[in-house]
């Protein structure tokens, strides 16, 4: 398996049509970066977008849930729905990944097995046998085997040092980088389960370490869902023919189309709280507050506990707010078991509005 140096000195990735993807993608990722910092409490974004990252990148891997079923699983400790744990615990790798650049502004292989541990709840690690063998669906044939345990460290150094520049002389675009650093992860393959989802975490924590973005919120599985046969035939396809170009071409659209389909989103989600602002503020202006506007769009599915914990009120009060916003058709109450949830109607609309991606 070759170095990721090797691989950048043996391929022409900057083709002219490549250099006028990367222009419109870097135009759609400032605007992006733009829109989230407009966002008075970005929390509100990684807590809501990360999570439909998650359920989306999970979908590509077969692990199927619905956007109900996840925020379900959020609110109560003793849900028992296996698909929206892993969606849950993808989210919460992220997370972790995120929090651990913003500590030293590195992506490490130990952050990575760390992720890996959070996404499946166990501590198997790296691989210690031979890696599934890819076959050809239609034939049966092999088409790829990831390489051997013994080879993990000493490629997996190579990755870390590629994506964090060490000792790795490189001007090629971070977006050209991206996909080369996704597509040399997933062949590696170093863990027995995960890899996709985890090759797909670090795509979006590797643009915040470049500053492309400044929170992980691109919605990037979403254009992968839409584009899967696609994706599948591209990774294959530079293994097999070197097609590094299209492969390179295919990552950088998804960039492009995901920043457009965000950016739409946020500002929707920021006219949407701004117009909840203004109501409370009219309608009931005795339970108003920023933090009670923030809990609200921070966990679109609510209960009484969250807004206790955010608002630092008791549980009485926490109840009387809720009760007044449902009596304004502000939330939607339900009951699930003993205890009432309070749902956001109009932002969950938002979230489940799976706009289509396609190639144009």
């Amino acid at each position: 398996m070759n170095t990721l140096n090797q691989i950048v000195k043996n391929n022409t990735f900057e083709s002219i049509v490549i250099l006028k993807a990367l222009n419109k993608a870097h135009r759609y990722l400032g605007e992006l970066k733009g829109v989230c910092q407009s966002m008075p409490n970005q929390q509100i974004l990684i807590s809501t977008l990360a999570l439909q990252e998650a359920k989306d990148s999970s979908e590509i891997e077969n692990i199927i849930t619905t956007q109900d079923e996840v925020f379900k699983y959020q609110l109560q400790a003793n849900n028992k729905n296996i698909a929206a744990k892993e969606v849950s615990q993808y989210s919460d790798a992220m997370n972790c990944v995120f929090h651990r650049l913003k500590t030293h502004n590195l992506i490490t292989t130990n952050t990575i097995i760390e992720a890996q541990k959070i996404i499946k709840g166990n501590d198997a690690g790296l691989r210690t046998q031979q890696g599934t063998t890819l076959f050809n669906e239609k034939s049966g044939k092999v088409v790829y085997t990831p390489p051997n345990p013994d080879e993990l460290p000493e490629l997996l150094k190579d990755l870390e040092q590629f994506i964090n520049n060490i000792d790795i002389e490189s001007d090629l675009d971070p977006l050209i980088k991206m996909a080369i650093i996704h597509h040399q992860f997933e062949s590696i393959h170093p863990f027995y389960d995960g890899n996709g989802r985890i090759g797909r975490i670090v795509n979006i924590i590797y643009l915040v370490q470049q500053g492309l973005l400044g929170t992980p919120v691109l919605y990037l599985s979403r254009y992968i869902n839409h584009n899967k046969s696609q994706y599948y035939h591209l990774l294959q396809a530079v293994r097999d023919e070197g097609k590094w170009q299209e492969w390179v071409l295919y990552m950088i659209t998804a960039v492009s189309k995901t920043a457009q389909s965000t950016i739409k989103l946020i500002t929707n989600i920021k006219e949407l709280q701004q117009s909840y602002k203004h109501r409370i503020r009219s309608q009931c202006p005795k339970v108003y507050s920023q933090d009670l506007i923030n809990n609200i769009f921070k966990h679109p599915y609510t209960k009484i506990a969250f807004l206790q914990q955010d608002l630092g009120v008791s549980r009485l009060t926490a109840n009387r707010y809720l009760e007044q916003l449902v009596k304004e058709d502000l939330l939607t109450k339900h009951k699930f078991g003993r205890e009432n949830f309070y749902f956001n109607p109009q932002l969950i609309n938002l979230l489940s509005n799976t706009e289509n991606m396609h190639d144009e």
